[in-house]
């Protein structure tokens, strides 16, 4: 059975590469955002979930363990390329789609009302450039199984998901909602 391998670069929404200056200001935001006396936004859960992450990321020593924890499990991640292979295969195409509405499909479960990620997710979670996903992107948008959502991110469609179900599309086990996971907030318009 894999273990969930918590990334606290992604709860807190950050480069791995952020400063420490950065980790405390985005942790404050999120702190204010999730702690327990905000009527409005309050989530005891998330909140541990955050502290958790900026304990590890704002001590160096722990930060440093950490990281190379975190550079391993990035090279479990999800790979539809081998660097020498071509996309022009419909098997490619068809393990590229899959691919994407499994990402996608995780990330609605995960937080249906701020469910998405931009192409810079999909890029880094499926191993490959952006620019060899736009045909992707827009053939999945044609079929009405993907969208854009107002914050410029791609979420899955209700077409998207009787999709997933009714062709069983894989789902990743390590990819599938747990109780250690914070919700996918949007970013930034990073595809238009």
């Amino acid at each position: 059975m894999a273990t969930y391998f918590c990334d606290y670069y992604e709860i807190l929404q950050l480069s791995p590469n952020a400063d420490s200056d950065t980790i405390d200001r985005v942790f404050r935001i999120l702190a204010k955002r999730y702690h327990p006396d905000n009527k409005d936004t309050g989530n005891i859960e998330k909140f541990n979930v955050i502290n958790e992450a900026h304990q590890h990321l704002s001590d160096k020593e722990k930060r440093a363990a950490y990281d190379v924890h975190y550079e391993e499990n990035r090279a479990t991640l999800i790979k539809i390329f081998d660097d020498a292979s071509s996309t022009d295969g419909f098997e490619d195409d068809t393990r590229i789609f899959d691919a994407i509405l499994s990402l996608l499909y995780t990330s609605r479960r995960h937080d249906v009302d701020h469910a998405g990620m931009g192409v810079l997710n999909l890029e880094k979670f499926l191993g490959c450039p952006a620019q060899h996903l736009e045909f992707h992107v827009w053939y999945l948008k044609q079929k009405g199984l993907i969208e854009r959502t107002d914050n410029g991110l791609l979420a899955i469609t209700v077409a998207g998901i009787d999709h997933v179900i009714q062709n069983r599309v894989a789902l990743r086990q390590d990819r599938l909602i747990t109780d250690n996971m914070v919700d996918n907030q949007p970013r930034s318009k990073l595809y238009s």
